[in-house]
C-alpha cells in the first residue's frame, strides 16, 4: 500500500508493540518504512 507520506525527521511513540505478530509491531514497521524514528513499548 502506498500512502505517499514522508515521515523523515518525525518521531513516533507506539505502545503495545510487544508481540512480533501483533498490530502494534506492524505499525512500528510501517512507520519506520515511511522514515520515522520509532520508540516502542511492549510487555
Amino acid at each position: 500500500m502506498t500512502l505517499g507520506l514522508d515521515l523523515t525527521g518525525r518521531v513516533a511513540i507506539v505502545t503495545g508493540a510487544g508481540s512480533p505478530t501483533g498490530i502494534g509491531f506492524a505499525v512500528c514497521q510501517r512507520l519506520g518504512d515511511l522514515g520515522a524514528s520509532v520508540a516502542l513499548t511492549g510487555t
